[in-house]
């Protein structure tokens, strides 16, 4: 950190700066407030769109004051700053009023209803009164084309935060600022609808960041009520592992505190038939994952043809990723479908004989971290004669809002166990599969044992692959295999980054786990938002993973008593063919456009230096 030598007053606060602070920045380390809505911390975002972080400078000496917005000034020694005199206030009063002039006020069915920062600066400036929306404002495009994501540009105060997040974190430039004058807002690059764009992978950052109701995941509810409300139909709920670690904030309780019980009690409160757990479908994939890779990594070594490196498969994001951006990639991905895709297809193939249920009348309705999983359940290569095996995929917002509905808050629930000894039991690294790292650390652990003869990893945590760094690397020694290079990658922008390495030689893995979203499914598109703060709980969330997963008393998805159950009384063995054609998928490319040669060589270059130097081994 730059020493700090200057001074500035802040209300006559003095506080000490550091060189090229803004003003903004300045006042947030010291504990000034001032409100904002366009700067986003922690990216790198200060466009004064917004206009609110408006303040009163007085420079060193001066007897007159400047109104300036406090996000794009610089801080200088000696200068007297003022963020909430009456100059200022009426500044920022008149640039709401002018904000929503032409906002869509239905603020009753909003998406943000409750957790609005618009509204929460307007109440910070003391705004005297809301004015009326103009009759003669055009409507602005409504846009749910899309599975997971709606986009209403009648909500968008044009902030930037949402192009921001999706070019500096992801990479992708999916989303841009498009029109003029009220009829600008939110837009596609290069589309008109989310169901036509090139670019968006669903990940849902920017439905994190968004300070309105423009950009919201793509609402369920109530198809999920009409479920639950059928007497015909029997409905079984699976939750991720993250929800368990998310959804407490929602209710105000401490980010990271486990409500597993929580939730079993408050769905079965409102009517849910199950409750199962989709850390047992985790454990599942492992076991057809693992198997995968071993194969290609014994082909290999013994000079077959195999696609390696392998890149894991449970991101939906990543998928999309793929086959939009570089549907060269896709021979590379583990065929094993997501523990979402896995959990519904052994649901409706496996359960209707166990329940006593006809498969017609069975509802597999899934709670997920992410908003890319709503697409994932309407993929076509993960359809059937039947129809789709998940049938409704809700957020973790949503999950709160389904248990507000119905009158149910989390503090009036107790804890409560699974209510069925099917899909219920978990290890430790199923759990772990909601964090970066955590899939690669489940898949050692079983790839370890089933190389050793069944001998454990020990220590059976991995630590080269835990935290919330950009980008790990280990080596695994997998016996007679040899030396297993394994990397793990969060965050599209990165993920790319890391290819562009690997094919240029400067790295090179064997087996490469990718979560779309920063800090993995504890940060998805769908989980809780911090308002002004972008991912901040994430180290919370991440922590009480791995707190599951130390107090587990199994701790290897090889290990999981429901898992050697259903090998042996359904599936037969890992790999089996009816394992394939229940839990392995295909990928198909999206690209309308194709690559340049340099880029289209990109996989080709990759896969021969990958064979050179596993020859070289």
């Amino acid at each position: 950190m730059t020493e700090m030598t200057n001074f500035a007053w802040f209300n006559g606060q003095k506080v000490a700066l550091e060189e090229g602070e803004t003003i903004l920045k300045a006042a947030r380390r010291a504990g000034v407030f001032i409100p904002t809505l366009c700067a986003f911390m922690p990216l790198n975002h200060t466009p004064g769109t917004c206009r609110m972080c408006l303040v009163e400078v007085f420079d060193n000496g001066s007897e007159e004051g400047r109104v300036v917005t406090a996000c794009t000034t610089p801080v200088k020694p000696g200068q007297r700053i003022f963020t909430r005199n009456e100059r200022v206030r009426k500044m920022q009063q008149l640039q709401m009023q002018l904000l929503f002039a032409d906002h869509d006020q239905d603020c009753k069915s909003c998406s943000r209803h409750g957790n609005c920062e618009l509204q929460d600066v307007a109440l910070f400036i003391g705004m005297p009164h809301t004015p009326a929306t103009q009759s003669y404002i055009t409507p602005r495009p409504f846009d749910d084309s899309s599975a997971g994501i709606v986009r209403d540009v009648n909500k968008c105060i044009r902030c930037g935060r949402c192009v921001e997040v999706c070019r500096q974190v992801q990479g992708i430039g999916a989303l841009t600022i498009d029109g003029f004058g009220t009829d600008s807002g939110v837009a596609l690059t290069g589309a008109k609808r989310w169901v036509d764009s090139t670019k968006c992978v669903q990940c849902g950052q920017c439905t994190l960041v968004c300070p309105t109701g423009a950009l919201s995941e793509k609402d369920e509810t109530d198809r999920v009520l009409n479920m639950i409300d059928d007497p015909d139909t029997v409905t079984i709920f699976t939750m991720a592992p993250a929800v368990r670690v998310t959804l407490g904030e929602e209710f105000g309780l401490t980010p990271g505190d486990n409500v597993e019980g929580l939730i079993v009690d408050g769905l079965k409160k409102i009517g849910a038939d199950y409750v199962m757990d989709t850390n047992f479908a985790a454990d599942v994939v492992i076991m057809e994952e693992g198997t995968e890779l071993l194969q290609r990594v014994k082909a290999r070594k013994a000079g077959e043809d195999a696609a390696l490196p392998m890149f894991t498969s449970c991101c939906p994001g990543w998928i999309n990723y793929v086959e939009k951006h570089i549907p060269e990639a896709m021979e590379y991905l583990s065929t094993t479908r997501s523990p979402q895709a896995v959990f519904g297809a052994l649901a409706k193939a496996y359960l209707p004989q166990k329940l006593g249920v006809a498969r017609e009348n069975l509802r597999v309705i899934s709670i997920m971290p992410c908003t890319a999983k709503k697409g994932e359940a309407k993929r076509p290569t993960l359809e059937r004669e039947e129809g789709h095996d998940v049938d409704a995929v809700l957020t973790v917002r949503e999950l709160s809002r389904l248990l507000r509905r119905c009158g149910m808050h989390l503090k009036y629930c107790e804890p409560r166990p699974y209510d069925s000894d099917l899909f219920s039991t978990y290890s430790g690294a199923g759990a772990i599969f909601g964090t970066t790292g955590g899939v690669m650390e489940a898949a050692i652990r079983t790839a370890y044992a089933l190389t050793h003869n069944g001998e454990s990893l020990a220590p059976i945590v991995f630590n080269e692959v835990r935290g919330l760094d950009g980008v790990k690397g280990a080596v695994v020694d997998l016996g007679d295999l040899g030396q297993l290079r394994v990397a793990v990658v969060h965050g599209l922008a990165r993920t790319q980054e890391l290819i562009d390495e690997m094919a240029s030689g400067n790295c090179m893995y064997d087996f490469v786990e990718v979560m779309a979203c920063p800090g993995g499914c504890i940060a998805g598109g769908g989980t809780p938002r911090k308002k002004n703060n972008y991912h901040s709980f994430a180290q919370d969330r991440q922590a009480a993973l791995y707190k599951i997963d130390a107090h587990s008393a199994i701790r290897e998805s090889h290990k999981n008593p429901q898992v050697t159950e259903i090998y042996s009384d359904f599936l037969g063995e890992p790999g089996s063919h009816l394992a394939h054609e229940l839990l392995h998928c295909e990928y198909r490319s999206k690209k309308t456009e194709k690559n340049p040669p340099d880029i289209r060589k990109l996989w080709h270059i990759l896969g021969k230096r990958y064979t050179r130097q596993t020859k070289k081994r």
